[in-house]
């Protein structure tokens, strides 16, 4: 028996019947500190295979639709190799029809699936949920660091960036501090959700950094920071955007397991999936 996301029965997981595409990629070529991104889809892909399929929230089981685990994406010998790769098969699966979610990996694998997302969709907003503006133009000598994962898309598309708390004084030439919600003002703002919502055009991109969540929820990550998100603050920001706008795609990055912290990893697969529950909820 092949293996199919979360176990769900083989007749839902197959290409031709699945309505949505999960695209695992493996990649840790340019982390600078805490190693082990690229084994978090796996550790992702255990943990779901432990969850129940049946989310209170949204009284469904999104599973139905049909999700389809590809073949992780592995082997690439440079970043540009990797971002290149990651392009070439999201366009693909937006071609033929599909609802295409990445699981990472860190966090420079977004760049190949904004620019695949960016042409399929005019007037693109980008939201990312992170810790860190991820604005430099390069970064050791490359463009596709995870410490530019977002540079691109901050001049190609509508990028709306929530929980940021670390940035280089570089990046501040490069941010948008209208459309850029720092950790420590949104403790201070009870309006902070609605006005995110407001900001995003029609069609959106989710790409969340698991470091945006709070490091107590959130230890396994490359580069932990104090002060983030709330898991519930985080669904409820989606189920806002939802109400304006359509989230056509989204990817979560650099869940870095740790064995001492197993929660973290059921954190990014009740994530994922509740993500589809709001997304694919028809009510």
């Amino acid at each position: 028996m092949n293996r199919t996301y979360a176990g769900i029965p083989e007749e839902l997981a197959s290409y031709e019947n699945a309505k949505i595409v999960l695209q695992p990629v493996p990649y840790d070529g340019t982390s600078t500190w805490g190693k082990g991104a690229d084994k978090g889809p796996e550790a992702f892909l255990e943990a779901s295979e432990n969850m129940e399929l049946y989310d209170i929230i949204t009284d469904s089981e999104v599973y139905k639709e049909g999700i389809y685990l590809a073949e992780p994406l592995k082997g690439h010998n440079s970043p540009d190799d990797m971002v290149s790769d990651v392009y070439q098969k999201v366009k693909k699966y937006l071609i033929e029809g599909k609802y295409c979610t990445l699981f990472g990996g860190e966090h420079s694998i977004s760049i190949g699936s904004i620019r695949a997302f960016r042409e399929e969709y005019d007037n693109l907003t980008v939201l990312q949920l992170d810790a860190h503006a991820d604005l430099r133009t390069e970064y050791e000598g490359t463009p596709f660091n995870h410490a530019c994962a977002m540079s691109e898309a901050s001049k190609t598309t509508n990028l709306i960036q929530v929980g940021i708390r670390s940035m280089d004084r570089s990046e501040k030439e490069h941010i948008n501090f209208n459309k850029t919600f720092f950790m420590h003002k949104i403790y201070r703002d009870e309006d902070w959700i609605k006005e995110v919502a407001k900001l995003c055009t029609k069609k959106v991109y989710l790409t969340i950094d698991l470091d945006a969540f709070d490091i107590g929820l959130m230890p396994a990550t490359g580069t932990p920071e104090p002060g983030g998100l709330g898991y519930y603050s985080v669904l409820k920001l989606v189920k806002k955007v939802m109400k304006k706008s359509t989230i056509v795609g989204f990817d979560i990055v650099e869940l870095a397991p740790d064995s001492s912290h197993h929660g973290a990893n059921f954190l990014a697969a009740k994530l994922y999936y509740q993500l589809l529950s709001i997304i694919f909820d028809k009510k």
